[in-house]
C-alpha cells in the first residue's frame, strides 16, 4: 500500500519560512518524480514544485521562485520543501505525489499517488 505523509505546516507570520516533508512508503520511488501540489479554498489545486528522484530536475511555479526549495534525501524516502519569505497568498492546503513517470510535471494528471495534505496559513 502506498502512502504519503505530509508534515511541517503550520501558522507562521508573512515573511516566514516553514519546511515541509513527505514521506513515502509502499514503493519504490526511485524512478519517479515527486512534486508539491497546492489548494486555497475556492480555487483549483495547482503545482508549487515537482522535483525528479534521481537526476534532481525541478520545476517550480512563477509564483514561488526564489521563495522554495524542493529537495530530497533518497536514503529517507522523503522528499522537503522549504518555503521561505512567505506571503498571505501562499495559504492553502499543500500535497505531496508521486509522479506516473520520471519527469517533473506540473499537470496533476501526472501524478497518481497523493498524500492527505498540511495546511499552511500565512497571516498578514
Amino acid at each position: 500500500q502506498v502512502r504519503l505523509i505530509e508534515s511541517g505546516g503550520g501558522l507562521v507570520q508573512a515573511g516566514g519560512s516553514l519546511r515541509l516533508s513527505c514521506a513515502a512508503s509502499g514503493l519504490t520511488v526511485r524512478t519517479f518524480a515527486m512534486g508539491w501540489f497546492r489548494q486555497a479554498p475556492g480555487k483549483e489545486r495547482e503545482a508549487v514544485a515537482a522535483i525528479t528522484w534521481g537526476g534532481g530536475v525541478t520545476y517550480y511555479a512563477d509564483s514561488v521562485k526564489g521563495r522554495f526549495t524542493i529537495s530530497r534525501d533518497n536514503a529517507k524516502n522523503t522528499i522537503y520543501l522549504q518555503m521561505n519569505s512567505l506571503k498571505p497568498e501562499d495559504t492553502a492546503v499543500y500535497y505531496c505525489a508521486v509522479g506516473r513517470g520520471s519527469r517533473p510535471s506540473e499537470d496533476l494528471h501526472e501524478y497518481n499517488y497523493w498524500g492527505q495534505g498540511t495546511q499552511v496559513t500565512v497571516s498578514s
